[in-house]
């Protein structure tokens, strides 16, 4: 195993394409958690002028990088390459680790690429890297480039919602922020965010009463579009279930309840903060090791690593029993998972929620949900479930940052194409899918009629997760395939 630090060149040294892997090594050393990630985009539109390129930036802080044609091929269609500079930001309890700070600490095993103890950002720095490599290229014969690098995906596709009307000139665009070879992804699910909150009512823990933190880590989590029918557990989910069990033999009272990092990730760790008599600890302990076995049996082979601990912590505030038990109650309530399966497409999410985070501050409870689906009607009725819901708990809901679907379109030419290329290159056709993960495309469409857009990448695994990691080899296929299209287009 190889790990980042002075050895970071040799590391990386010898893969291909060679251009793309120095981008991302670069890349890596900044800081570009979504929302933060200003300083990334500047080195991007730093690179595209020192490749003499035309750079453009707009009010929310998008990069448009243009390249003038090869010699010869002005009169090509332009096509845009897209990718988005920000990543997920989550890292295992253990890792000690500022997002705001620290370089991303890569580690080499074998032919796959990963960090150490935190989310990689493969997604989708490999995709930016690899637009920066074509425009670095002096070899590669196409027509006009656009380069589009877009701010705050995973949070809100707050870069792409920002995009004006008419500032690409593009008639194709080549979306790279997809996550498994041979796949070419021509339609996404649409997404609604739901904010849960309900003010608390705090008052002192009684007298002889001592304050502890129950966890459940080690879960696997995952994408929320991509793994949200992998059968995986979610933590917040799992500790209210097993504090409402262990409520009924323990005299507890609930501080505050944190899990979850983003609303795009299925939760991996939860804690509940709470007060006991000390005295009861061995029996609260005993009981949660039997919960533990259980729950373990339960989640088997989909989250072996599953655990539960009692440690102690620092306190001062208890909610009151009334606010305690509708709070667990809501979390069990709410929709988590898959919802509906899609009739025409084999395989494929219709409708899902993710119970993505919750979190006690300033005396408020706030949890986030994120529902999508492929029918804006079937979004709608889960949303409005989610909001009954809400209401009978008594907590107060509203939407926020709702994005389109993108609509297959199966007879574009760009399809056709990318598939006749695939074809000639791997002696194979590609797959045409459409996904439930939320792509830039729907929203980047909704401006652009008539632009036609597929996405491909190469494979990668456990995104939004410390186990995000990526196929080596499968990023030169995809270098080959972005190549070939590029000269054919």
């Amino acid at each position: 195993m190889e790990m980042t630090g002075n050895t970071v060149e040799n590391l990386l040294a010898g893969l291909d394409p060679q251009t793309l892997w120095d981008y991302f090594s670069e890349l890596s050393k900044i800081p570009r958690g979504s929302k933060n990630e200003a300083a990334a985009a500047d080195w991007v539109a730093e690179q595209g002028r020192g490749l003499g390129c035309q750079v453009e930036r707009d009010a929310v802080g998008n990069v448009l990088i243009r390249k003038p044609a090869s010699p010869g091929r002005e009169g090509r269609p332009v096509t845009c390459l897209q990718a988005h500079v920000d990543m997920v930001c989550e890292k295992n309890e253990s890792t000690i680790h500022d997002f705001t700070k620290d370089p991303i600490q890569l580690v080499r095993e074998g032919d796959q690429l990963r960090a150490n103890g935190t989310t990689l950002g493969a997604d989708n720095g490999v995709g930016v890297c690899a637009a920066l490599a074509v425009l670095a290229s002096r070899e590669i014969q196409h027509g006009p480039l656009e380069v589009l690098v877009t701010i705050d995906e995973e949070t809100g596709l707050t870069g792409a919602n920002g995009i004006a009307p008419g500032w690409l000139k593009a008639k194709y665009l080549l979306n790279l922020d997809s996550e498994e070879e041979g796949f070419l992804t021509i339609g996404c699910a649409g997404g609604v965010d739901t904010i849960i909150t309900r003010k608390l009512s705090l008052e002192a823990p009684r007298t002889g009463m001592r304050a502890y933190r129950l966890k459940v880590f080690g879960l696997k989590g995952g994408h929320s579009g991509i793994d949200i029918n992998a059968g995986r557990a979610n933590a917040i989910r799992l500790l209210a279930q097993v504090l409402l069990n262990l409520q009924g033999g323990f005299d507890v009272q609930m501080a505050s309840i944190k899990g979850g990092n983003k609303r795009n990730a299925i939760p991996r760790e939860a804690s509940a903060y709470l007060f006991m008599d000390p005295a009861e600890e061995g029996p609260f302990k005993a009981e949660l090791a039997r919960h533990e076995a259980h729950w373990k049996t339960a989640c088997g082979a989909f989250d072996p690593g599953l655990a539960f601990a009692l440690e102690p912590s620092q306190e001062d505030r208890v909610m009151s029993p009334l606010d305690a038990t509708a709070l667990l109650q809501l979390l069990l309530a709410l929709p988590h998972g898959v919802e509906a399966m899609s009739p025409d497409i084999p395989g494929l999410v219709q409708t899902s929620t993710n119970l993505g985070v919750i979190d006690v501050a300033n005396g408020t409870v706030e949890v986030n949900l994120l529902t999508r689906s492929s029918i804006d009607a079937s979004k709608a009725a889960l949303t409005d479930r989610i909001a009954a819901i809400c209401g009978l708990a008594g907590f107060e809901s509203r939407l926020s940052g709702g994005y389109p679907g993108w609509k297959p379109e199966p007879g574009a030419s760009i399809v056709k194409l990318i598939n006749e290329v695939n074809q000639e290159v791997f002696g194979k056709p590609l797959d045409i899918v459409a996904i439930h993960a939320g792509l830039e495309c729907g929203l980047i469409g909704e401006k652009y009629p008539g632009m036609e857009m597929v996405s491909f990448g190469p494979d990668m695994w456990d995104v939004h997760t410390p186990d995000e990691h990526v196929s080596l080899p499968s990023v030169a296929n995809f270098w080959k395939l972005l190549v070939a299209a590029l000269e054919r287009i």
